[in-house]
């Protein structure tokens, strides 16, 4: 007898609606940066506030709302963040003023992390082994077809109707995504237990530190300015944070799923892959306005040839999960990776876009193989009752992985060009390529100087990539299982529980 929900393809197109909003506005609101920030008189401060305070408060809650969700029931979190995102989005069209706007975008980050964590916590709860990779694929691919497509989407509104139209987009997301998930979605929770308050926290303190550190980095260095005082706190309160987590009788997070292999292999690995993809969108799309002089509509059509390999890796991948193991896909994925970030080296400032396309199409088969695989060998490790808080846990290691990316290739970037660039050059020309066309734009040889100094740095940027996406398949190796040892969830050690101790029976509420 089928006992799986017979609903459950109609649940993932909520759920796939529910992840679309929120990849939609991040990269759309990109494009509206500019223009909002000359209509708003925001100064450079402002507008980074306006980007940062999103990640702060979405990074910092995430662990606290997956255990929400466990706790209180993953669709009714969802939904409250839904309508929170879409009220927050719709106030942020009569923003007049930046703060108004950092407000908005703190509430909409709130709401961010509550929806996250649902969504891929409901997948896993009604989706069965067999056919989770095929949902996960699925759920990737329109991740990555709004990664690329929004900032297309989002130039077009800008031009057009201007930038309060990107918060505008968002609210007949959150309508469609409401109402299917009130009419299609099953209720799913864990077993009840006592709340956390003091790990929470801890958690929120330490990861909006780390996060907030991480954001630094580029403007202060690493150790240097404020950058210490961040990472002092993110260390202490984190630190703190583990060790409550095993000495409370309560904890909110289930630090055991670490022991499990398949949950740190994919988690590291996943880690180390945003790393590299972070940083992607962030290089790539400076290469491609500043040095080949897209436009930024040009510029996110650009990125089709990533979306539409991506498509075909998911594919072929949810297949042959099935068939070979998490591993060997994640391995080969990986490995691919690697082969198109070397291929990204060879990019230089004359090129044109032919290598470029084919790197990317490369990456997106790469990614799309590997991605979703190591997603589906983490969640795959994670019981029922926390399926909430260990999507939490996924979706924290990859913010971090992409923070991180970004961060750190994006200063190897800023630095690296001020390296290439002549000492003779105009100092202000020598701190960023965006400086450079500004002040010498009417001296063609230092103009194609600076393009040149910018496509060399990004190639050592892209070798570190490759080098990276190396270093997380051969991890996947040494760390995962592989096809025999097929993934279960991991068990959850309690205060005084041997090794040998089993796990009681799984309680989990499914009401149709």
């Amino acid at each position: 007898m089928d006992t799986r929900n017979p609903r459950r393809w109609w649940v993932l197109v909520v759920l796939c609606l529910s992840t679309l909003v929120l990849v939609v506005d991040g990269m759309a609101l990109t494009v509206a940066v500019p223009p909002m920030s000359e209509d708003l008189g925001a100064s450079a401060q402002d507008t980074q506030w306006i980007l940062d305070s999103y990640i702060l408060v979405f990074a910092g809650l995430l662990l606290t709302s997956g255990s929400l969700g466990d706790r209180f029931g993953r669709r009714k979190v969802m939904i409250i963040g839904l309508l929170l995102f879409g009220a927050a989005s719709l106030v942020a069209t009569f923003c007049t003023n930046p703060g108004e706007v950092i407000a908005a975008r703190v509430a909409m980050g709130l709401g961010g992390a509550l929806i996250m964590p649902s969504t891929l916590s409901i997948l896993i709860t009604v989706f069965d082994d067999d056919e989770r990779p095929k949902a996960m694929a699925a759920w990737s691919s329109v991740s990555m077809l709004g990664l690329v497509g929004s900032p297309v989407i989002g130039g077009l509104l800008v031009d057009h109707f201007g930038w309060e139209s990107i918060f505008y987009l968002n609210v007949p997301f959150v309508v469609l995504a409401v109402a299917a998930a009130v009419t299609l979605m099953p209720e799913s929770k864990g077993p009840w237990q006592k709340p956390d308050p003091f790990g929470a926290t801890l958690s929120a303190v330490g990861m909006t530190a780390l996060v907030w550190w991480i954001i630094e980095i580029p403007q202060h260095g690493a150790f240097g300015g404020r950058s210490w005082i961040s990472l002092s706190v993110a260390v202490l309160a984190l630190g703190a944070f583990v060790v409550w987590e095993h000495r409370t009788a309560h904890p909110m997070v289930p630090l055991g799923l670490f022991k499990h292999r398949d949950f740190s292999g994919g988690s590291l690995s996943l880690t180390i892959v945003q790393v590299g993809n972070g940083g992607l969108l962030l290089v790539f799309t400076m290469y491609l306005q500043f040095v080949l002089g897209y436009s930024p509509i040009k510029a996110g059509l650009a990125f089709v040839p990533l979306a539409l390999a991506g498509l075909v890796g998911n594919a072929l991948g949810a297949g042959l999960v099935a068939k070979v193991g998490h591993r060997l896909v994640i391995q080969v994925g990986l490995v691919v990776m690697a082969a198109a970030f070397a291929l990204l080296t060879t990019v230089e400032a004359d090129a044109g876009f032919t290598v470029p396309a084919v790197a990317l199409g490369v990456l997106g088969l790469g990614a799309g193989l590997a991605m979703p695989a190591a997603i589906g060998a983490l969640m795959g490790t994670i019981p029922p009752e926390k399926a909430g808080v260990g999507s939490a846990l996924n979706d924290t290691i990859q913010q971090a992985g992409t923070a991180l990316g970004i961060a750190i290739l994006g200063s190897l970037l800023a630095s690296g060009y001020t390296r290439e660039m002549p000492e003779d050059a105009p100092e202000q020309a020598r701190e960023s390529i965006t400086d450079a066309l500004a002040v010498v734009g009417d001296d063609p040889g230092l103009v194609q100087v600076a393009r040149e100094a910018f496509t060399t740095s990004m190639s050592t940027t892209f070798t570190i990539s490759a080098i990276g996406s190396l270093a997380a398949a051969l991890l996947a190796t040494l760390v995962m299982h592989g096809k025999k040892a097929k993934a279960q969830p991991a068990a959850l050690a309690k205060p005084g529980d041997g090794p040998g101790e089993e796990r009681g029976e799984e309680e989990r509420e499914l009401v149709g």
